[in-house]
């Protein structure tokens, strides 16, 4: 059964149309790439504002 999956990509489908629009390849690539995480971490039980948030403070502290 491949309820669950469809569930969890049917936002993204909804908003096809839109995402179409994303004005440049690169938008549109980055779009994809913050999807894919934010829906990463919805299937791991991580709340995906709390980790991009964490995420996003350490990179500049890693990087000389």
């Amino acid at each position: 059964d491949n309820n669950p999956v469809e569930n969890r990509i049917r936002p993204l489908a909804l908003g096809r149309k839109n995402h179409l629009f994303a004005g440049h390849d690169e938008g549109a690539h980055a779009w994809a790439r913050i999807a894919s995480l934010i829906e990463t971490c919805k299937l791991n039980n991580v709340e995906p504002l709390g980790y991009l948030t964490k995420t996003l403070e350490a990179i500049p502290r890693a990087i000389p």
